[in-house]
This record gives C-alpha cells, structure tokens and sequence, in this order.
C-alpha cells in the first residue's frame, strides 16, 4: 500500500472530535484565510486528496507524517502536513495559488 491509499484510509476513519490543531496551524490559516472547517471537512472527507507523500524529516519517530496536497482547481490547492497517529495533528496548512502540480511532481520524482 503506498502513501496516498494509506493516509485517505486512515483519514477517513476519524471523526471531527479527532482532528486536532497546532499552535502553528492555526496562526497560519489566519494569515492565509483559511477556515477551519474547511480543513476539517477536506480531512475526514478526504476526496479532494490527489498526492500524499512523506517528507524527509531528521528525526525517526515522525513516520507518521505526512505532506498531503488537496485539489480546489488548477491554479489553487492546500497542503496539509499532518501527523497521523491515534487522532490527527494538522502541523500546518499552506494554501498554494499557482500550478502546484508541477510542485509536487517534482518532490515525486526527487524521492
């Protein structure tokens, strides 16, 4: 099972009480007016994921986590990172206005 059919399983079996914010999630989606319900619903409604991959992180113990891209149309997208363990952590939310696909086909293939 790769990446993205693991994490769209795994999110969709949580509820809205699951789905827990950072300090820094939340200061960012201020900034980038980005509703929390809006986060929530692409999370535990997950059709909107189209690539999930897992970044390179220093430590181990972050096997868990995972950069998650949400489609909204060709020029706009939101990237999770989320920490998947016995609830959710939302790390931070970016909103992405230009061709993200190229963005992330290229963290494809570097991997």
């Amino acid at each position: 099972m790769d990446c993205m059919d693991y994490v769209f399983e795994r999110l969709s079996s949580f509820n809205e009480c699951d789905i827990v914010f950072s300090t820094h999630a939340q200061i960012r989606m201020k900034q980038r007016q980005i509703d929390a319900s809006e986060v929530i619903k692409n999370i535990m409604n997950p059709t909107q994921l189209v690539y999930a991959t897992k970044p390179r992180t220093k430590n181990d113990d972050d096997e868990n986590k995972f950069d998650c891209y949400f489609n909204h149309s060709k020029n706009q997208c939101h990237k999770y990172v989320l920490l998947i363990k016995d609830s959710v952590l939302v790390v931070t939310v970016i909103k992405i206005n230009r061709r993200w696909q190229r963005i992330v086909e290229k963290k494809l293939k570097n991997k």
